[in-house]
């Protein structure tokens, strides 16, 4: 007689049987058939048990030799094991219910069982307590995520591919969501077919269990303490993965999508979208967060972190928020409670809002873009009209808004070029589905510079009151502040034109006059689009084609930037391009001169420290 290992690496016989009610083939590729009795004996000498050999069955060339204490329930099918084509792949201590598993697997030391699901090529999962789906698992499509408003009016629900804008749209616009964007975006979801899968080239090792919990292709879980209903999504190219969950992570009600949830995370109902890192012991819920988001120790709750939102500091709360491009300051708080009818207010920062050390931000409020919030603010300021602000919460709470000096700020345009090239997403060749426009000056800011021009024009003549501070929306305005801004505000325009139009040579304006539409820009949590196409994606009559829409925004940003710019420059603003650019070497100038006093600073700094 053969040897045991002769005996069990002996390839199964071409002619046994398909087991009944198994398809001939599978999706990996070789049809898979019955054990003969004598490979049966065998594999029960091993430890091996089933409820019904002849619902189990394995590839032809399936080394038996590497099984061991396996216990087999239900229809299972097994590819083939092959420590020379696959080395490391064996399926040893673990109980398989109802699987059907791919080639070269290594699955090892399963504390409980594999129950329902569909386990790719050379996966592996190893120590792990329990991977189980139930029929029909959602693994996380379609939960819903009480972004914004805290109790529930505007839920955006988790699918795959789900985009900043197509979310900032559903969250801000709910009577629509309900009726016609979130429908389209469930029925998209009903294309992606069955969910439980450990996909090929996976790896699951050292955690606790997972229950509903869909894992793409060469997506790592390592060290994870409890996952449930959720989904792991990996989009990049072969060897380029970036989803990756991590040591003593808690997660239910899930997407994460080509992100980076680690080191005890705790989330519920979340989407950690492309290049997004959540770690560090965050706890989150209902929120969302977009491309390249990073978040590190403190909380959020009910936020939208569109691109590139950054909370980096223990103590931090985020709560009831829209934020792109923001960064948080230690012990930045925000409050979304009245104690009246619950926590029913949320807030808008607009595009670039950095705020303090122990800042405060009452709800509902607005603050412009590329502000900087300090103090605490209890009088829901709505400083939109006023980019690039200094904002001071005075003893009170009530907000000072110093216009236009963050203009003037070196490390303003230094943001701009350090974003492009902390892309995580570059060099993956992933699908993107966040689109992204960096500019500063663009026409969404500059716009809302005009504007805040003609305001400033209006609140001049106005008599301060007996603080000196003249009172608008909310806010308190230093008389003299304003005529620094009127002449910051204009550089920076000037700066724009020069930066965009050919020698600074502004262009005839068209003989049609564009439609208010035309002329109004929006940020839709990082791509800039105007309201006509807005509108257009609002009438959009399936999910596929509102992200069309988004996409062509984004490739047609510069053409639709040079139109807006002809139409929206009066002769006011025409100048010789000498002067367009003495005008725009002023700006330049003024940051200049911000760096070089930094740099004295530091200097000085230096030496005082010096030994």
């Amino acid at each position: 007689m053969s040897s045991d290992t002769e005996y069990l690496s002996t390839p199964l016989s071409a002619e046994t049987p398909v087991a009944d009610g198994l398809p001939e083939g599978t999706a990996f590729g070789s049809e898979r058939r019955p054990l003969p009795w004598w490979s049966v004996q065998e594999l029960e000498r091993r430890g091996c048990t089933a409820t019904d050999w002849k619902a189990v069955t394995f590839h032809p060339d399936c080394d038996l030799s590497l099984l061991s204490r396996v216990e087999f329930e239900g229809t299972c099918s097994i590819g083939r094991l092959d420590a020379e084509l696959y080395p490391g792949s064996c399926i040893r201590n673990a109980r398989i219910v109802d699987c059907t598993v791919g080639d070269g697997v290594s699955i090892r030391n399963i504390g409980g069982e594999i129950r329902n699901a569909t386990i790719g090529n050379m996966a592996v999962i190893e120590n792990v307590g329990r991977v189980e789906f139930e029929d029909e698992a959602e693994c996380g499509v379609g939960v819903a995520v009480a972004v914004l408003d805290e109790t529930g009016s505007r839920p955006v629900p988790l699918i795959p591919g789900l985009s900043a804008q197509t979310a900032a749209l559903i969250a801000r616009d709910p009577r629509m969501a309900e009726d016609e964007y979130i429908p389209q975006a469930m029925a998209y979801c009903d294309t992606l077919g069955p969910l439980n899968i450990i996909g090929e080239k996976a790896v699951v090792k050292d955690c606790g269990s997972l229950f509903n919990v869909s894992v793409g292709p060469e997506v790592r879980i390592e060290g994870a303490r409890r996952l449930s209903n959720g989904m792991i999504i990996n989009n990049a190219a072969p060897r380029r993965p970036l989803a990756f969950v991590g040591a003593g992570v808690d997660a239910d009600g899930f997407i994460v999508e080509d992100g980076v949830v680690d080191s005890g995370a705790i989330l519920r109902n979340v989407y950690v979208g492309q290049g997004a890192r959540v770690e560090k012991g965050f706890t989150a819920h209902d929120s969302l967060f977009f491309a390249n988001t990073s978040m590190e120790n403190g909380e959020a709750c009910a936020v939208f972190a569109g691109p590139y939102s950054v909370s980096m500091h223990k103590g931090t709360l985020l709560i009831g928020a829209q934020t792109s491009f923001m960064n948080a300051g230690s012990s930045t708080n925000q409050s979304n409670h009245m104690y009246k009818l619950g926590p029913v207010h949320w807030g808008l920062l607009e595009r670039g809002v950095k705020t303090a050390s122990n800042s405060y931000l009452m709800h509902g409020a607005a603050i412009g873009a590329f502000s900087l919030l300090m103090g605490s603010h209890k009088t829901h300021p709505d400083s939109r009209e006023f980019p690039f602000s200094y904002l001071f919460g005075d003893n009170q709470g009530a907000t000072v808004v110093v216009p236009a000096m963050m203009l003037r700020s070196c490390g303003l345009m230094r943001d701009e070029l350090k974003w492009p090239t902390r892309d995580r997403r570059l060099k993956r060749k992933l699908p993107m589905h966040d689109r992204i426009i960096f500019d500063v000056l663009n026409p969404f800011t500059v716009g809302r510079i005009l504007k805040a021009l003609d305001t400033i024009s209006e609140l001049l003549p106005l008599q301060a009151d007996d603080d000196r501070f003249i009172r608008y929306k909310g806010m308190k305005i230093n008389k003299a502040t304003l005529e620094r801004a009127k002449k910051l505000y204009t550089l920076a325009v000037y700066k724009y034109l020069w930066t965009k139009l050919p020698e600074g040579q502004l262009p005839q304006a068209p003989e049609e006059p564009a439609s208010e539409e035309q002329m109004e820009w929006i940020d839709l949590a990082g791509l800039l689009l105007t309201r006509e196409t807005l509108e257009r994606a609002r009438r959009a009559e399936t999910h596929e084609e509102r992200e069309e829409i988004f996409d062509e925004a984004f490739d047609n940003y510069a053409q639709l930037e040079r139109d807006w710019i002809a139409s929206a420059f009066s002769d006011d603003w025409r100048a010789t391009p000498e002067r367009v650019k003495e005008l725009a070497d002023e700006f330049d100038h003024l940051i200049e001169e911000d760096r070089n006093n930094y740099k004295e600073a530091l200097i000085s700094e230096a030496d005082m420290l010096r030994l």
